[in-house]
C-alpha cells in the first residue's frame, strides 16, 4: 500500500513538472513555427532533452521529498538536542561548504565565468571562494538560531557593506557576485541546508522553527555577493601591485 502511494505522488509530482514546462515548451514551439524554423535533426534533440529535462526534474524532486527533506529534519532535530550548542557553528560551516561545492548551478557559473573571461578567472577559484563564504554564512545562520540573533541585524549590516563594495569593486566581479548570489541558493542548499535549520530551530528549547528556522537561505544569497566581491578587490590589488 505504501508503494502505491509513493508511486501516486510521484505522479503528482510529474504532473507538477509537466505543468512547470509547458509555457516553455509553447515558447519554444511558437518561435519555431514563425521565426526559426530550425531543422528537423535539432527540433528532434530539442524534445529528447526535454523528456530528459522533465524525468529529471520530477525524479530529483521526489527524491527531495522522500529523502534529503526528511533527512534533514531528522538530522537538525539530533543536532539541536546537543548539549555543546556551539558546535552547531562549525558543524554548519561543513554543511555549507559541501553543499555549495556539490551544487551543480555553482559549478555551471564558474565554468561560464572561465570560459567568458578567456581562463583569466579560473573556475576553481570562483568555486573555492563562493562555497567558503557559504560555509561562513552557514555558520552565521547557526550562530543566529543558537543565540535568537533578529535576521535584519546580519541583512542589513550585510547588503550595506555588499553596496559599500560596489564602489570600489570592479565591475565584472560586481557582476559575478550578484549572479553567484542567486546560484549558490540552489536546490542542494534549499533542500538540504534549510531542512537541518529548521529541525535544529524546533529542538531548541526557546526557538521558533519559522522565525528562527527559515532566513538561512537569505544569509546564502548575500554570501557570494561579498565574497566575489572581495575576491575582485584582491584581484585588483594584486594586479596592480605587479
Amino acid at each position: 500500500m505504501r508503494e502505491l502511494l509513493d508511486f501516486l505522488h510521484f505522479g503528482h509530482v510529474s504532473w507538477e513538472v509537466l505543468q512547470a514546462m509547458i509555457p516553455l515548451v509553447g515558447f519554444f514551439i511558437f518561435f519555431q513555427i514563425f521565426y526559426l524554423k530550425l531543422p528537423k535533426k535539432y527540433v528532434v534533440n530539442m524534445v529528447k532533452g526535454l523528456i530528459l529535462t522533465m524525468l529529471g526534474l520530477a525524479l530529483f524532486l521526489q527524491g527531495v521529498q522522500v529523502g534529503f527533506m526528511p533527512v534533514g529534519t531528522q538530522m537538525g532535530e539530533i543536532l539541536g538536542g546537543m548539549d555543546h550548542k556551539w558546535l552547531l557553528m562549525p558543524i554548519g560551516f561543513i554543511l555549507g561548504l559541501v553543499a555549495t561545492v556539490a551544487e551543480p548551478a555553482v559549478r555551471i557559473l564558474s565554468h561560464e565565468v572561465e570560459k567568458a573571461s578567456a581562463g583569466s578567472i579560473r573556475k576553481d577559484v570562483i568555486l573555492v571562494t563562493l562555497s567558503l563564504g557559504v560555509a561562513l554564512f552557514v555558520a552565521l545562520g547557526m550562530a543566529r538560531i543558537i543565540y535568537g540573533i533578529p535576521i535584519h541585524y546580519i541583512i542589513v549590516p550585510g547588503y550595506l557593506l555588499a553596496l559599500l563594495l560596489m564602489l570600489f569593486c570592479d565591475g565584472t566581479f560586481v557582476a559575478i557576485a550578484f549572479d553567484a548570489g542567486g546560484v549558490a541558493t540552489g536546490p542542494m542548499t534549499v533542500t538540504f541546508v534549510l531542512a537541518v535549520a529548521l529541525g535544529i530551530a524546533s529542538a531548541i528549547d526557546g526557538r521558533d522553527a519559522i522565525l528562527d528556522g527559515f532566513g538561512l537561505i537569505a544569509l546564502v544569497a548575500m554570501a557570494p555577493i561579498l565574497s566575489v566581491m572581495i575576491l575582485g578587490m584582491v584581484v585588483t590589488f594584486i594586479k596592480n601591485r605587479s
